[in-house]
């Protein structure tokens, strides 16, 4: 897996973010990982929703269209929950209270040098 950086107008949204683009990526997550620090996130692409299934910590996750908006924000998500959005292509998972200490909302455009599409 490939690791990215994330921004949102020019501010940096996720230092060290790895893509999970691939089935097995994807499926694996943050499985087994005990917490997930501030700065850090994994995008998984494609998908529209998440779980957090075997999870010892919660999430944010930030749901994103194809070009890379923000639909949705599941603030908090606690583990053994799952969320989802219509429309979303990627969701971009971050430590819980990231995405409002990083000032993420619906409308905002998450971009990276790579683009989400590479």
């Amino acid at each position: 897996m490939r690791e990215i950086q994330l921004q949102v107008d020019g501010r940096t949204v996720c230092e060290r973010c790895v893509v999970a683009g691939s089935p097995l990526a994807r499926m694996r997550g943050l499985l087994g990982r005990k917490a997930l620090p501030a700065g850090e996130g994994i995008l998984l692409r494609p998908a529209s929703s998440v779980h957090t299934a075997f999870m010892r910590f919660p999430i944010d996750a930030v749901f994103l269209d194809v070009d890379g908006r923000v639909l949705r924000v599941a603030a908090h998500l606690n583990p053994w929950r799952a969320a989802g959005c219509r429309g979303a292509r990627a969701v971009l998972e971050l430590s819980a209270g990231e995405s409002e200490r990083r000032g993420v909302r619906p409308g905002d455009r998450v971009v990276c040098d790579r683009g989400l599409t590479s």
